[in-house]
C-alpha cells in the first residue's frame, strides 16, 4: 500500500475519442441544411429577404446598412427604461461618411411571434416601417402590401 499510483499523464491535444469509446460529437446535419443553421442566421436570412424585396422598388436600399442586433441597448444619452413597448427596430441617419442604418432587433421580434411564416411577416412589417421612417414616406407607399396580413 505504500506504492501510491500515479494518474496516467494527458497527451497535449485533440482528444479523439470521448470517454465511452463512441467517438467525438460531430454536427446533427451537414451545414447546406436549414437545420444546421442557428437561429441568429436564419432571423439575418429573413431580414435580408425582406431587404431584397424593397430593393426591387427602391434601387436607394443598396446606399442603407441594415443591421440584426439581439436587443435594443440603452444606455445613450437621453435614454431612460420606461413603460413603453420595446422596439423591434430603429434607425440611425446617415452621417459623417457613414450611410443610413436600419437596425432590426432579434430577441423582441422572435418573443411575439411563434412560426416562421408568422417571424417573416413581422419582420418585413418592421424593416418597411424603418425604411419608411428613413426615407420619410408611409409605410403603404414603401411597400403597398403592408398592413395587408
Amino acid at each position: 500500500m505504500d506504492d501510491p499510483v500515479t494518474p496516467r499523464a494527458t497527451a497535449p491535444g485533440p482528444r479523439r475519442r470521448d470517454r465511452h469509446g463512441r467517438g467525438m460529437r460531430g454536427p446533427i446535419a451537414p451545414p447546406q441544411v436549414p437545420l444546421a443553421a442557428s437561429r441568429a442566421d436564419a432571423f439575418a436570412d429573413l431580414v435580408q429577404d425582406s431587404v431584397e424585396r424593397l430593393e426591387r422598388r427602391w434601387p436607394q436600399l443598396a446606399d442603407i446598412d441594415f443591421l440584426v442586433l439581439e436587443v435594443p441597448r440603452l444606455d445613450g444619452p437621453g435614454r431612460v427604461w420606461n413603460d413603453e413597448a420595446v422596439p423591434l427596430g430603429g434607425t440611425v441617419p446617415a452621417r459623417e461618411g457613414r450611410p443610413a442604418r436600419v437596425v432590426v432587433y432579434r430577441r423582441p421580434v422572435e418573443i411575439r411571434t411563434k412560426g416562421r411564416d408568422e417571424r417573416a411577416a413581422l419582420v418585413h412589417e418592421v424593416v418597411v416601417e424603418q425604411v419608411a421612417e428613413l426615407l420619410g414616406l408611409t409605410p403603404e407607399t414603401v411597400d403597398p402590401r403592408y398592413g395587408e396580413d
